[in-house]
């Protein structure tokens, strides 16, 4: 019964105060809009796609055999792994230096896709600046495409699809909306627990039941609320006052 009351009691508090938490939403909501929009830098993403196959024929044709495909989709695992060493990662520095960035930080950026059942590897890296997303995510696959048959003695990794750094696309961060969305939830529930800490610090009497959580004793006189109104005496009607006659009339009696 008491977190019964204890829940009316929260829902009437916020009902009265509803208006300081919308005000609170917006002000969030604003804020995260106009940082997500004016103050968080851009981020875009680049990628390439790798297919895991059997040795290149003649005319670029691919020699498809079922086990040879099997044993191709159990090596994407092992080559992910291997483009997320330092002996990929610091070539690829090594080539290209201008790119500033160290092996540590390539094999932190650098992500992965594959599709079950499929062959395809696709490599993401996201930068704030687009040319350099596509020159790391190209080297990285570059590097890696020449270097498997170092490592694994087999041929099987083919480029299909570099980053083209003629085509600017959208970024992928920030998002927004969502930042507003998640802005809104966050303030909304910061004037939440701003309208109960102002009710705990509040230790004035206003109803029967503060009277008796805090004085222990029952109330024996409420009185009403009052408008202005209310205290102006009000002026009494006066009785309808009876005409007289008037000279050299004679007064008619019912």
């Amino acid at each position: 019964m008491t977190k019964e009351l204890d829940l009316k009691l929260i829902v009437s508090l916020i009902r009265k105060k509803l208006w300081l938490v919308l005000v609170i939403a917006a002000i969030g909501t604003a804020a995260a809009g106009a940082y997500s929009t004016w103050v968080m830098k851009p981020v875009y993403q680049a990628y390439t796609k790798l297919i895991v196959n059997s040795t290149i024929g003649s005319a670029g044709s691919f020699q498809l055999d079922l086990n040879m495909i099997n044993t191709n989709l159990s090596l994407i695992n092992t080559y992910k792994e291997i483009i997320r060493t330092p002996s990929i990662m610091s070539l690829v520095v090594e080539k290209h230096p201008e790119i500033d960035v160290s092996p540590e930080q390539l094999m932190k950026g650098i992500r992965f896709s594959s599709v079950n059942g499929t062959q395809v590897v696709t490599l993401y890296y996201q930068d704030t600046d687009y040319k350099r997303a596509v020159k790391i995510v190209n080297s990285v696959s570059q590097v890696f495409q020449m270097q498997i048959p170092k490592i694994m003695k087999v041929d099987n990794v083919y480029l299909l699809h570099m980053a083209d750094p003629n085509k600017m696309p959208a970024p992928v961060k920030p998002d927004i909306t969502l930042n507003m969305v998640i802005g809104a939830v966050l303030s909304a529930l910061l004037g939440i627990g701003l309208v109960l800490l102002i009710d705990y610090f509040d230790d004035s009497i206003r109803t029967e039941d503060d009277v008796q959580h805090y004085l222990m004793l029952p109330a024996l006189v409420s009185v009403p609320y009052m408008k202005p109104g209310d205290m102006t005496p009000k002026q009494r009607s006066q009785p309808p006052q009876s005409k007289e006659p008037k000279a050299g009339e004679t007064a008619r009696v019912s």
